[in-house]
């Protein structure tokens, strides 16, 4: 059982001093991981009235299946707003609950329910959703993966007016942020939790200012973003080189990119192109040194770093090399 934490009164001081000085818009937030919980605090830090959070059930966690409240519930929990956890948002009796809420605006970041028209019309400003890409491009489930994955060099947030379409709506604000080299699935969700907290409190206060311009999609620029599945992980040799170090970076720390070492599977962690040519047969080891694997792909040399063999703990190559010597020519992926 969860138990609530009062807030300090300096806590409730605060909020009532912020809510005196403008930001009145009353609302309902619906979102569930880590990456919705930093919009909220920062939507609640800004003294907006927040009706009620909407967000996943609870769900069986770890290896005694305990039920775990999602990071947006940690966060309502702990700030004393009324939670709310319909199994399906579109059944009548959640579009009514919704309706008690007599909200101005419904936010909405990675919630993981479609919304119903109905709902879409519910509140007097709408439904806006804080997504993880610039739109038109990597509509769908998981932009911050294909983006990596894909190649890309930047991408970012779109504040998008939401319609029934899956991330087709009018485009409100946008921001941009970079994709390093050494950007994973991880670091850059980090990125944009933060800039998504960041563009939506000064996008609130324009939208109830009236000062927000809607911007159709460009249908012809848009691309799909479809969901991760772990069959993605598995590393193809005959790839470049680089498509992989991209592939392993978009899916860390999940699924992970994995092979296979004499029978057992084999995760990769980290790597990167060396920019060296192949000299040998997609998979084959070409080299092992104390710094990192080298593996010959369809185009170029594959350095790996760091890796996790099964039943092992994930370890830098130098480590994993101690108790395990890999000679010149065994392949991976047999």
């Amino acid at each position: 059982m969860w138990k609530k934490r009062k807030n300090s009164n300096c806590e409730g001081t605060e909020q009532l001093r912020r809510i005196k000085e403008g930001n009145r818009m009353k609302m309902v937030f619906m979102g569930t991981p880590d990456y919705a919980a930093r919009a909220l605090e920062a939507i609640w830090k800004a003294g907006h009235e927040i009706s009620a959070v909407v967000t996943q059930p609870d769900k069986p966690k770890g290896r005694g299946k305990e039920l775990q409240m999602s990071p947006v519930k940690q966060f309502a929990v702990s700030h004393d707003i009324p939670v709310f956890q319909p199994v399906r948002i579109k059944k009548p009796e959640a579009v009514e609950q919704l309706k008690t809420y007599e909200a101005d605006i419904f936010v909405v970041a990675a919630f993981g329910q479609i919304l119903s028209r109905e709902i879409l019309d519910m509140p007097r400003f709408g439904c806006v959703n804080i997504h993880a890409s610039l739109l038109p491009k990597y509509r769908g489930a998981a932009p911050i993966q294909r983006a990596i994955i894909n190649g890309e060099e930047k991408t970012g947030i779109t504040i998008m007016q939401m319609d029934t379409g899956i991330d087709t709506g009018d485009m409100l604000f946008k921001t941009e942020v970079a994709i390093t080299p050494e950007d994973t699935y991880a670091s850059l969700h980090d990125k944009l939790a933060e800039a998504g907290a960041a563009l939506i409190v000064p996008a609130l206060s324009a939208i109830e200012k009236g000062e927000a311009v809607p911007e159709p999609q460009d249908d012809s620029e848009s691309c799909y973003a479809g969901m991760i599945d772990k069959s993605m992980g598995q590393i193809d040799f005959t790839r470049p080189a680089a498509e992989t170090a991209r592939l392993i970076r978009g899916l860390n720390p999940w699924p992970s990119a994995y092979t296979s070492y004499k029978g057992k599977t084999l995760k990769i962690w980290e790597a990167s192109s060396c920019g060296e040519d192949a000299q040998g047969e997609p998979g084959s080891v070409e080299k092992a040194d104390r710094e990192a694997l080298y593996i010959n792909t369809g185009d170029g040399i594959l350095k790996v770093t760091q890796l996790q063999l099964e039943g092992k703990k994930r370890m830098q190559v130098k480590d994993f090399l101690l108790g395990c010597r890999i000679e010149k020519g065994e392949m991976l992926g047999c």
